[in-house]
């Protein structure tokens, strides 16, 4: 029934089938978990013909791939925009909330996207790459504009990568039962992420007003 409804609801324009493509499988992954995709699966989903697919990933690993890259663009979306909202003292804290929303509204994608970079061995491009756009340097210019030494290079790739671990740690704590009661007297789990961040102390070296 499911099946029957997608191609009637979701019908793509010609021109977007790799959109719709990845469109579906997020969808699939999130409600049934990574062994339910297959290529077979994502054309019944987005309502294309089983061999549509094939147009643009040669199998489930490389589909695989391009959802895990699409969610490194969806991360770095959500953390420019927490940035961008936030007060200037609080821009750190922001990006670190950010991170840890996504993580917890898309779980089964969180989890693709560093299982992707496992397999590799390395963190992909777009997290890193030295531009103002990849997740990796909105934290380390952030760290910059809050006072950190931009010549000590080698300290601030420390606090840099301090800050993702912190962030990367409390997405996969945060969810736990026996932080419940930290929520409630908080009033909520946003002001709770707040306060853990908050608390950490990751950087003396940033200025301090």
């Amino acid at each position: 029934m499911r099946e029957s409804q997608t191609a009637e609801a979701r019908p793509y324009h010609h021109g977007d089938l790799r959109r719709a493509l990845l469109e579906a499988a997020r969808r699939i992954l999130e409600a049934e978990g990574p062994t339910a995709l297959s290529l077979r699966a994502v054309a019944r989903e987005a309502g294309v013909s089983p061999a549509a697919p094939y147009h643009h990933f040669k199998d489930k690993a490389e589909l695989l791939d391009a959802v895990a890259e699409q969610g490194w663009e969806m991360l770095d979306k959500r953390m420019a925009e927490a940035k961008a909202e936030a007060e200037p003292r609080e821009k750190l804290n922001s990006l670190g909330i950010a991170y840890v929303c996504f993580a917890r509204d898309n779980p089964a994608l969180y989890r693709v996207m560093y299982d992707a970079a496992r397999d590799k061995e390395a963190l992909p491009e777009q997290m890193l790459a030295d531009n103002e756009d990849s997740p990796y340097c909105k934290v380390r210019d952030t760290m910059i504009e809050l006072g950190a030494d931009p010549d000590a290079q080698t300290e601030l790739e420390l606090a840099t990568t301090a800050a993702w671990c912190a962030a990367h740690g409390v997405a996969e704590m945060a969810g736990f039962r026996q932080f419940d009661h930290l929520k409630q007297d908080l009033g909520g789990e946003r002001p709770f992420l707040h306060a853990i961040f908050a608390h950490m102390g990751l950087f003396p070296h940033v200025r301090r007003n």
